[in-house]
């Protein structure tokens, strides 16, 4: 009779304990080794370790902005795009922490050309006109000396693959490429010329919420970033584990696996004033791209107050 009591009570706590947890949904833009925090703490539990049960999706900026003030999703990664540019058109979402401080991505070039000013005259395929990748290119060109608006010419191709293909059947000079596409093109006699995280920092993916889930659920809201934290710390500690992670999420082969690693993992960074400074230059950057005048303060767009928090709890300095 006791043992069975036991059983119905651990049954019962089990129970309750399950259905005490949040269950959030956190939107993606894209599936690469430099939005994995998520993914990676819904992997490795560290999500369930602060009470949260999670669902992530993938779903272009727009929607994903949409969704946000709708409440349709709790959370998304996406800063630029779906953060501030959303904020600056007057929807209610802050971001609230950034992961990744700056782009992981590669101006890559064909065997021909051995440096960026040889690119003079030349044309980039990017994603598409004012994204991450156009603006990464430019950065890098003017870092090397080049006017990057009338010294340089831009494909927008799309995707990453298509952007790869580009390159490879030399419609193009050069591309802005992520892991593990980069290691691909260098394998193929391509030039790596260029790191953009090297250059500059301008946070790629972090986490964005709505006005009213910071004002409803402060506290959910730090226990998904201390899970954020925790997975960033993961990743920069554990290269065995990350690999495996990348090998299983993104099907690539060992050796992708390990140069995606090598290729983000410098990226993945607490520093808050890092993170502070990048934003800054994301909100001045995605002001020009939308071409607007509204006149909105950081702290009408950020909030990096529970990250300051979450960051104390865990002896971040």
């Amino acid at each position: 009779m006791e043992k069975l009591f036991a059983t119905l009570l651990a049954i019962f706590l089990f129970e309750t304990s399950a259905d005490a947890a949040d269950k959030i949904r956190i939107s993606m833009t894209g599936f690469a080794g430099q939005f994995m925090t998520f993914p990676l703490a819904q992997k490795r539990g560290f999500l369930k370790e602060e009470g949260i049960e999670s669902e992530i999706i993938r779903i272009a900026a727009a929607a994903g902005r949409a969704a946000l003030a709708s409440g349709e999703v709790d959370y998304s990664t996406g800063i630029g795009g779906t953060a501030i540019g959303g904020a600056l058109s007057g929807i209610p979402i802050k971001v609230v922490a950034c992961f990744v401080p700056a782009p992981v991505l590669a101006l890559v070039s064909r065997p021909e050309y051995k440096t960026v000013p040889s690119l003079k005259g030349k044309t980039v395929a990017i994603l598409i006109s004012g994204g991450v990748a156009h603006f990464a290119a430019r950065q890098i060109a003017k870092h090397y000396g080049l006017d990057s608006e009338k010294e340089l010419k831009y494909l927008a191709v799309g995707a990453p693959d298509a952007r790869f293909a580009a390159l490879s059947q030399g419609l193009v000079e050069a591309a802005v490429l992520g892991p593990p596409l980069d290691f691909e093109a260098r394998r193929q006699g391509m030039n790596i010329l260029a790191r953009a995280n090297d250059i500059f920092v301008f946070p790629e993916t972090g986490l964005v919420t709505s006005v009213k889930k910071l004002q409803d659920k402060p506290d959910e809201v730090k226990r998904v970033i201390r899970a954020g934290i925790k997975a960033n710390r993961y990743i920069r500690s554990n290269r065995d584990g990350t690999m495996q992670f990348l090998t299983e999420w993104l099907k690539l082969t060992r050796e992708n696996a390990a140069a995606t690693y090598d290729s983000v993992v410098k990226v993945y960074d607490d520093d808050i004033n890092i993170c502070e400074k990048g934003l800054r230059l994301v909100i001045e950057e995605t002001k020009k791209t939308v071409k607007s005048s509204r006149e909105m303060s950081f702290s009408d767009i950020t909030d990096l107050s529970i990250l300051r928090e979450a960051q104390r709890e865990l002896a971040i300095k």
